[in-house]
């Protein structure tokens, strides 16, 4: 186990990254509109139509269980798509139109999101909301317009098989980027569960300590048995290959189910050039954090030779950092060299995006003010305004508006909130996942109503949004 002064993250970080007062202060304040209650009695608007155009790309995938071995002293059986673990990798151009079939070879129904892409309603993969779940021995076909341009990433969402690993990461690569870089590579990071994943009410993530317990910032996770870059363990890292005077694009993707990770590459700077896909005006750091997933595309220099790791710590949790090393082809023999505290850390505040949310600007014609906390009495109880999906109401919008949702936090606990079929803007960035702090953090986050249909809300924390925390977002007239 790494010295704790190895790790470089902290409650006080958390807050410094989200601004956690001042989001809401940048995005302005209006009156309560009417929320869930207006138009309760409204017609349902239907969605917009999936895609119907000859696919550019058709991919089959097929959820299956399998063996993975992360190390080469540890395997598991796990459940892969294409008997891969993180599942293949996707890579399309933006634009074109993308057909995936999806076979489930699993004994238990499952179903394919496309985390961050906003596709249209009935191809977004959560059950009993936008599609009836994909029965074992069944197929389903995905088919829609990748755009816009980003770093993605797919996974299912049925109950907690996220953390027996149905993941993978989807490219949508720009026509002109803004950024240069001369290659690029992805960089999966996640927690790793060896065993089937269970909710603390049914017996699951007892005790505390090493991966189970408090953790941090007092959140019970499960028990996890190390952290993972695209799909390995510390002891058996991948190693990206570069080159003196390249410029080196990473595409990271927090794809853990119950981990805030912060990142730091030894040896080099980082220039974050995209977050949640979305291009933004570059910004120098030496490190950043991200929470369940969020992505960030960062832009190295590789003007450093020797051999480096890269390193993504646990907030709230003690295994080991997850690892993998950086390698110029002059660089001899030895250990990597680990990365030096932060002190240069990202924040929200820093992000400014390339181009403004269309829709947006000036007072909004809906505002959600909502409350994340624990639910009361002794079972584990996630909820949003003391409701726990699918127990909840619903938010209703109607198409065109401008929407505002206000949240704070009640719990000592962290919350990644995701919205489904939408980016929204917080602060001066555009993205589709933002970390809510806890003790009272606020964040407010403004999106234009544009993708008709039922979207999910949600803690992007697999156990959270498991035990309740989520809402569905529902367009009516």
């Amino acid at each position: 186990m790494p010295h704790r002064s190895q790790h470089l993250l902290s409650r006080r970080n958390l807050l410094q990254l989200t601004g956690a007062t001042s989001l809401g202060a940048l995005a302005g304040c209006t009156g309560q509109l009417p929320g869930s209650d207006d138009g309760a009695r409204g017609r349902e608007v239907s969605p917009r139509a999936t895609v119907t155009a000859e696919p550019d790309t058709s991919v089959s995938l097929t959820a299956a269980s399998g063996s993975i071995r992360p190390s080469p002293d540890t395997s598991t059986t796990n459940w892969m798509y294409e008997g891969q673990f993180p599942g293949p990798e996707l890579r399309v151009q933006e634009g074109d139109v993308l057909s995936v079939e999806l076979t489930n070879d699993l004994q238990e129904e499952t179903t394919i999101h496309w985390h961050g892409v906003p596709v249209a309603n009935p191809v977004d993969g959560v059950p009993n909301v936008t599609q009836d779940p994909v029965a074992s021995g069944d197929t389903f076909t995905y088919t829609f317009r990748a755009e816009p341009a980003g770093t993605y990433f797919y996974h299912s969402h049925v109950g907690l098989q996220l953390d027996r690993g149905l993941l993978g990461p989807l490219i949508v690569e720009e026509r002109d980027p803004h950024v240069e870089y001369d290659h690029e590579y992805v960089v999966v990071v996640d927690d790793y569960l060896p065993g089937e994943p269970e909710l603390p009410s049914d017996g699951g993530m007892g005790g505390g300590g090493m991966g189970g317990g408090g953790g941090m910032m007092g959140d019970i996770r499960p028990p996890y048995e190390g952290l993972l870059i695209n799909g390995r363990l510390p002891e058996n890292p991948q190693t990206f290959d570069v080159t003196e005077g390249e410029r080196i694009r990473f595409r990271f993707v927090n794809a853990g189910s119950a981990t805030v990770f912060g990142v730091r590459i030894a040896g080099h700077e980082m220039t974050v050039t995209h977050a949640d896909g979305r291009p933004v005006e570059p910004v120098d750091v030496d490190s950043f954090v991200f929470g369940a997933g969020e992505r960030y595309d960062v832009v190295v220099e590789a003007t450093n030779p020797g051999t480096w790791a890269v390193q993504a710590d646990a907030l709230d949790g003690n295994e080991p950092p997850a690892s993998a090393v950086v390698e110029y082809e002059s660089a001899g023999e030895g250990s990597p060299q680990r990365p030096s505290p932060a002190s240069n850390q990202l924040r929200y505040r820093d992000l400014r995006a390339i181009s403004s949310l269309d829709g947006v600007n000036g007072d909004p014609d809906r505002t959600f003010d909502l409350t994340l906390s624990r639910g009361r009495g002794q079972s584990y109880t996630w909820t949003i305004d003391g409701q726990a999906y699918p127990d909840a109401d619903s938010l209703q919008i109607r198409p065109g508006e401008h929407v505002r949702i206000r949240m704070t936090n009640q719990s000592p606990v962290v919350h990644p909130m995701h919205l489904h079929g939408h980016f929204f803007q917080v602060g001066n960035a555009i993205k589709d996942t933002v970390i809510v702090p806890g003790h009272r953090g606020q964040v407010t986050i403004d999106f234009h109503a544009d993708n008709p249909g039922r979207w999910l809300f949600h803690c992007h924390n697999l156990y959270h949004l498991d035990a309740g925390m989520a809402r569905v977002v529902r367009y009516v007239e």
